[in-house]
Formats: C-alpha cells, sequence, structure tokens
C-alpha cells in the first residue's frame, strides 16, 4: 500500500511523525495548503487549553493565510481520525479532503474523507 502513496502525503506523514517524536506528545499531524505549504504540529495540552494535533496544525495553516488543504495526516495511536479532527480539516479544505491516519511507525492505517 505505501509504495503507491503520493511522494508529497509520505512527507506529511513523515512530518507528523516527527513532530510526535520530537515533542514527546501523543500524537503529530502535518497539513498541506493549497500552495503545497506544510503545517506541523503536535498536541497541545495546558490547562486553559487542549488542541489535538491535527486540530493544531489546522489552526496554524488558518493563521498563516491558507485558504484551503489538499490533505491531512495525523500519526496517533488511535484507530481512526476523531470525528473533532475530521470537522477541523473539513472546516478549511472541504469535505472530500483526505485526512491520511498513520500508526506511530508512520505506516499508513487508513485514508478517510475529512466529510
Amino acid at each position: 500500500m505505501s509504495e503507491a502513496m503520493d511522494p508529497e502525503d509520505r512527507k506529511i506523514i513523515t512530518l507528523a511523525r516527527s513532530a510526535r517524536a520530537r515533542n514527546g506528545v501523543a500524537e503529530g499531524a502535518a497539513v498541506r495548503d493549497e500552495t503545497g505549504r506544510t503545517y506541523v504540529a503536535g498536541t497541545v495540552t495546558l490547562d486553559s487549553l487542549k488542541l489535538s494535533a491535527l486540530q493544531t496544525a489546522v489552526a496554524m495553516a488558518v493563521a498563516s493565510g491558507a485558504q484551503s488543504l489538499e490533505a491531512a495526516a495525523v500519526v496517533t495511536e488511535a484507530a481512526t481520525a476523531a470525528d473533532a479532527d475530521r470537522a477541523a480539516v473539513r472546516d478549511l479544505g472541504g469535505a472530500e479532503t483526505p485526512v491520511l491516519v498513520a500508526g506511530t511507525d508512520g505506516v499508513l492505517r487508513e485514508t478517510v474523507k475529512a466529510g
């Protein structure tokens, strides 16, 4: 499965995995905007603010002026992307935006639509 994966999709999974490892957080995520720029984030857990890695990556894209998303990736121990994560991707990228869900080993488990 992974040998047929688009190199740009492989890249955002690799970036998401690196963010998770580097920051020692539960999840890592990356999104690619309509211009090909990537935004990488980990889980945010503060007393006053809790965001998943994918929500944080989407927020970073919005704050940087992204108008849409081409794809999103999350590296997680969870079986699939959380509803709130898919909703954040859908808000910026639309219902058809692919969300790549990979295990902590970086192996793609599934691709789901944001919608």
